[in-house]
């Protein structure tokens, strides 16, 4: 299993390229933005974008992956959104993973207030569906978002042969689904050691590919995770 971390891209300032180069010198295996117009529910907070984020860190970094979790179709052309992984790849060659999600009602209040269209929920699949076959073609890693796993957005990433990606879910639930194909995880990390070292093993014994913590509040604790990644054997 690898592990990654989502940055604070939430933010008027840089501080999350100098996570991202904190999180390579610490041992991470890759960095993640998300791809949201504001903070989940927070319209009076900022939000850098994520492609810009990504091409900064791909020039000031060496070795991370460098991913979207997960870049929202309909906020741009699905072309447009293809080609901005396609360009990204060219930079930071075979380091780039895309994370792709179809968005739900709970970004809808973003779009809504930039004047993005209403669209359905099929149709957002059916580009989900483009651009995953596209950029799995160019041999770019695809995650397809499911949250909990509960939605269609499963059986999309299955028929396509690309990753699940499920958010905070209990490493049972992840393991049913990983019998079935690749599986990765996000979501925050307990800050009491002892369960953090549980999650860890079971995300492990789970079959996750990869576990993407939330940026902690120290840089020790995300120290700590690397060790704890490190010392399951994963």
């Amino acid at each position: 299993m690898k592990l990654g971390v989502t940055l604070p891209s939430f933010r008027h300032d840089a501080s999350a390229l100098d996570a991202g180069r904190a999180a390579e010198e610490a041992g991470v295996d890759g960095v993640f933005v998300f791809d949201h117009l504001w903070p989940m529910g927070r319209p009076d907070r900022p939000a850098l974008a994520a492609f810009v984020l990504l091409g900064a860190l791909a020039a000031s970094t060496r070795r991370v992956a460098l991913g979207t979790l997960v870049a929202r179709v309909g906020l741009v052309d699905d072309g447009i959104l293809v080609g901005q992984f396609a360009s990204l790849d060219l930079i930071a060659p075979g380091r780039v993973i895309a994370g792709l999600g179809s968005g739900d009602a709970k970004s809808a209040a973003e779009n809504e207030a930039y004047g993005y269209a209403r669209r359905s929920a099929e149709d957002r699949r059916s580009s989900l569906k483009w651009c995953a076959q596209r950029l799995a073609g160019m041999g770019i890693p695809v995650w397809i978002g499911a949250g909990d796993g509960s939605g269609p957005s499963v059986g999309l990433a299955r028929h396509l042969g690309v990753a699940v990606n499920l958010w905070s879910v209990h490493p049972v639930a992840l393991g049913s689904h990983a019998a079935s194909g690749e599986v990765t995880w996000g979501g925050t990390v307990p800050a009491d050691p002892e369960a953090a070292e549980q999650l860890v093993a079971g995300l492990s014994a789970g079959g996750a590919s990869w576990m993407v913590a939330t940026w902690p509040d120290e840089l020790g604790e995300l120290r700590r995770l690397v060790s704890l990644v490190r010392a399951a054997g994963c």
